[in-house]
């Protein structure tokens, strides 16, 4: 109990620095319009160069604090969290970017699913948890630590923190974009909610379907009876990964708003979040294999069932193991 309250307390404290010094920002700004006086160097600057400021703030707050406390922890569990939390801190902070221009029905939209999305990521994570704070760090993250020995400490930095700052800055550029242009809504803004809302569901019931195997396995250890080798019911029947599915259609759906503002670009933040899951999906796959009780069920859903895109089985080719 300790423990988790120690941990709840700092993850509630951890990005106050960013926040407060960001308020500080808006206030001196406001303070400055009202009096007709000008800003000081540090606060023009801050106005002029709102991107190079998110990713200074990023810089020292998450990848400098976050690895320093990891350090003293012993643990990067942290940073799974606030992959839930950035977005949304990212959203306010460029709409309420003192030159930001924007449709506000959009940005309203924008900024109610991404509370959406941020709600369905947070609450999905606590329940794997057990409903604790920091109760363990991501399986990836311990398997680099075996890895890396006693270079972990520093190789951390890079490998969970400072690669953070592109996944994350990266495929929220379309957050950024969204509150750089002011034009009306058109008919693609309401294909890129209907995307963004369609990945947010399929993820939260792939995830749900996934929690209720896993609790299930769970009790059928602790009875000492056989355990279920892989999950092929649900969702999981047409994709092995829908989760990942779903979670991808939110990414690209902000692509679209972005991409029906004149701000294409802005997918390379998402490809490179596709392209890092993907090699996620190989890690995952690996390590499924690796469990002797589910070694050869798992090949066969392999070969049957899609990788991300939900399709139906290959039959063919499940018939023709169970013949062999």
């Amino acid at each position: 109990m300790g423990r988790n309250f120690n941990n709840a307390v700092m993850a509630v404290l951890v990005p106050l620095p960013s926040v407060l010094f960001y308020l500080s920002f808006l206030s001196h700004y406001i303070a400055s319009a009202n009096n007709n006086t000008s800003l000081s160097p540090l606060w023009s600057w801050c106005v002029d160069h709102p991107f190079l400021l998110v990713n200074f703030l990023f810089f020292f707050n998450v990848n400098v604090l976050f690895w320093i406390i990891s350090l003293f922890r012993s643990s990067h569990w942290m940073i799974d969290l606030y992959w839930t939390v950035i977005p949304v801190l990212l959203v306010y902070y460029y709409a309420m970017y003192p030159l930001a221009q924007y449709n506000w029905r959009r940005s309203r939209i924008v900024i109610a699913m991404t509370w959406v999305w941020s709600l369905r990521l947070t609450h999905n994570y606590f329940r794997r948890e057990n409903w604790q704070w920091g109760a363990r760090e991501d399986w990836r993250f311990t398997d680099m630590r075996r890895q890396y020995g006693k270079h972990w400490w520093w190789i951390s930095f890079f490998s969970v923190y400072l690669s953070q700052q592109v996944f994350l800055l990266g495929i929220c550029l379309p957050l950024y974009s969204i509150h750089s242009v002011h034009m009306p809504l058109n008919m693609w803004d309401f294909v890129a909610i209907a995307v963004c809302l369609m990945g947010i569901v399929i993820a939260y019931f792939a995830d749900t379907q996934l929690h209720d195997f896993v609790t299930r396995n769970n009790k059928l250890k602790e009875l000492g009876k056989p355990l279920v080798p892989y999950l092929d019911r649900g969702l999981w029947c047409y994709s092995r990964h829908p989760n990942y599915f779903g979670e991808q259609l939110w990414w690209w759906g902000l692509v679209l708003f972005a991409w029906n503002l004149g701000q294409g670009w802005t997918f390379l933040g998402a490809l490179i979040n596709s392209l890092c899951l993907a090699y996620v999906t190989v890690l995952v796959e690996q390590r499924m294999l690796r469990e002797e009780h589910r070694t050869e069920a798992y090949k066969l859903y392999q070969k049957t069932t899609s990788v991300w895109i939900p399709w139906f089985k290959s039959s063919a080719i499940a018939r023709k193991d169970k013949d062999t």
